[in-house]
């Protein structure tokens, strides 16, 4: 069987890329790390490091071992992370994957009410717009159209549709207006506000093609908040989902787009086997209670 200890060490060397820097990081003497190493290739039967120059470098079996021990470690992480809210008392954990906008606009109601009628509930709260190592969170906030197939051991459960709108600067001609075409657009300086490989920008690319519309993403900002800052400072337009266009500053308004306006599925994706079933099932509650009466969440200024 394989020694827990030992892998984290093995693992430690692979990512700082030394036997030195990995005995820094884990608080242990180089000599102990290199014995550990050379008991788990023992064990394992494998060559996992070569030498290269004055240092080591891991082989394919070692990158693969690596790369395959991610989910079993982050179980026993989590199984350890049990025992010891056991001993202490606590009653569970729950983790909690969400986008951006999500969590500006819904995490921080949402933790306040879990934490009141949960107060030993230990939350994990993770931004999954980034790649992460590790299983999936219990909960976990995607941005799917609603036929998107779940893979097995989870559920979806459908919470919103969110369309874009635009965000404009206050003096913008079009910025009196109730609603306006995509094509209204045509012409400007147009702000990005997501990565080009995520989902939003991709149904936002897509709805503008479909009107005949190529933008000129002449400011690359890849987040909303800095997007809006952009907008305020009158370097151009941009078109986000609405729960993005949230607590605008006086000087930049949103304004709703016309039919084929693109928009973003959301929903909650549930493990199965994970988490306990009752603070689970509430977050998902709480949720639909936050997306059905938003008068609830935080107040911030919006057009």
């Amino acid at each position: 069987m394989l020694d827990p200890h030992r892998l984290t060490v093995f693992r430690s060397v692979v990512a700082s890329g030394s036997v030195q820097a990995a005995a820094d990081n884990l608080g242990l003497t180089s000599s102990a790390v290199s014995q550990h190493l050379a008991a788990l290739q023992r064990e394992t039967g494998l060559t996992l490091f070569q030498r290269a120059g004055r240092g080591i470098v891991p082989t394919e079996d070692a990158l693969v071992l690596d790369a395959q021990s991610d989910e079993p470690m982050s179980q026993w992480d989590r199984l350890e992370q049990v025992v010891s809210d056991l001993r202490d008392g606590r009653s569970g954990r729950l983790s909690i994957g969400y986008f951006a906008s999500a969590g500006s606009a819904w995490m921080p109601a949402l933790v306040r009410r879990l934490s009141a009628e949960y107060p030993d509930l230990v939350l994990e709260l993770r931004l999954n717009e980034v790649e992460q190592r590790g299983p999936r969170p219990d909960l976990d906030l995607a941005i799917d159209p609603p036929d998107t197939p779940v893979p097995a051991g989870l559920r979806r459960v459908d919470l919103t549709e969110d369309p874009f709108v635009a965000v404009l600067p206050r003096d913008h001609p079009l910025a009196g207006e109730d609603e306006i075409a995509l094509a209204d657009l045509r012409g400007e300086t147009w702000v990005s506000n997501d990565y080009p490989s995520a989902v939003g920008h991709r149904l936002l690319v897509a709805a503008c093609a479909a009107v005949g519309l190529r933008p000129r993403f002449t400011v690359q900002a890849q987040d909303h908040h800095t997007a809006i800052g952009f907008v305020a400072a009158g370097v151009g337009v941009s078109v986000m989902p609405g729960l993005a266009a949230r607590g605008l500053p006086a000087n930049v308004v949103r304004v709703d787009i016309a039919p084929p306006a693109p928009v973003r599925h959301l929903s909650a994706v549930v493990r199965r086997l994970g988490a306990s079933t009752a603070p689970t099932e509430r977050a998902v509650q709480l949720l639909q209670d936050l997306i059905a009466h938003p008068s609830t969440m935080p107040r911030r200024r919006v057009r």
